[in-house]
């Protein structure tokens, strides 16, 4: 594989696309947006900066690396020579449904098409192309320059041939891939959501505040950051919408999401994304509280 498109500039699809060519790939950067592919590429660029800095890589790995990328909103000019698409959009399945329907119209018939979704059924997506067989799920961890995680998730119908060979190009990006089943929240999140809301709940239910449960995950159980922080880190609405397809998907109320996380959401307080969560990040408030205002 020579060329890869990337679908979507938000966080993940400009951290794949980053990864990606650092390891010497051509990619092809594809969003409708074309402010989005700016600020992605922006990101991409400091992201190198900081490498630079940091003696990790030289001025000249920078520029190569920024020089394997190039930028489309037109999606048919975009994937036209990929070899595999990884598709990074919103974690809707509707919008993931169609976009695959288009790439399987418009992609050549051995294009490998996989989703960087972090819990929507890659049977379903496969289901809406000609070629299930070559569909996959590569669930990439954020940062993605960074986390060295890649959940490999096998569709129903994905060939053993296409699964081996995404096993191994994510070795040649420096990860470490692990294969797992098509089940809602596959491994990652079927783990890491439920922690997550029951430690909303704890805040819901007035047991702790936001830095207290952080505190004691962090100091009692050697979490990098606490559950909190790591939710709006994520991002809160991203959270929802994981928690809400393993509710549909399993039926069973512990994957329920708190009503606290529902509220958050509506408001608009999405995270560090949009500056307030459970913290705020605003310039002159930058640890700031703010999620106890929703328990009044």
């Amino acid at each position: 594989m020579k060329n890869i498109a990337v679908i979507g500039a938000g966080t993940m699809g400009n951290g794949i696309a980053h990864t990606f060519a650092q390891s010497g790939f051509k990619v092809q950067l594809i969003d409708i947006n074309e402010d989005s592919l700016k600020r992605g590429m922006e990101t991409i660029t400091k992201n190198l900066d900081r490498m630079v800095a940091k003696e990790r890589f030289s001025e000249d790995q920078k520029q190569q690396t920024l020089s394997h990328i190039s930028t489309f909103t037109d999606m048919v000019e975009g994937v036209k020579t990929a070899d595999l698409v990884v598709e990074a959009a919103t974690e809707n399945s509707d919008l993931k449904l169609k976009i695959f329907k288009q790439l399987d119209d418009i992609c050549s018939k051995d294009t490998i098409l996989a989703t960087n979704t972090s819990s929507i059924s890659i049977t379903q997506i496969a289901a809406a192309t000609s070629r299930p067989k070559q569909v996959i799920g590569m669930h990439f961890m954020n940062p993605v320059p960074i986390m060295k995680l890649v959940e490999i998730i096998r569709g129903y119908n994905t060939s053993d041939e296409v699964t081996k060979t995404i096993m191994e190009l994510s070795k040649t990006l420096g990860k470490d891939p692990v294969e797992v089943n098509d089940y809602p929240g596959f491994v990652a999140n079927r783990i890491l959501m439920p922690m997550l809301n029951e430690s909303i709940e704890t805040l819901y239910n007035g047991v702790a505040g936001v830095s207290e449960i952080d505190t004691v995950m962090k100091l009692g159980m050697a979490h990098p950051m606490g559950p909190l922080q790591l939710a709006d880190f994520i991002g809160l609405d991203v959270c929802l919408s994981i928690l809400n397809v393993m509710y549909d998907g399993f039926k069973n109320p512990k994957y329920a999401p708190c009503p606290l996380l529902v509220n958050m959401v509506r408001a608009g307080k999405l995270g560090i994304k949009s500056g307030e969560g459970f913290y705020d990040y605003s310039e002159n408030r930058k640890a700031e509280k703010v999620a106890e205002q929703f328990l009044k």
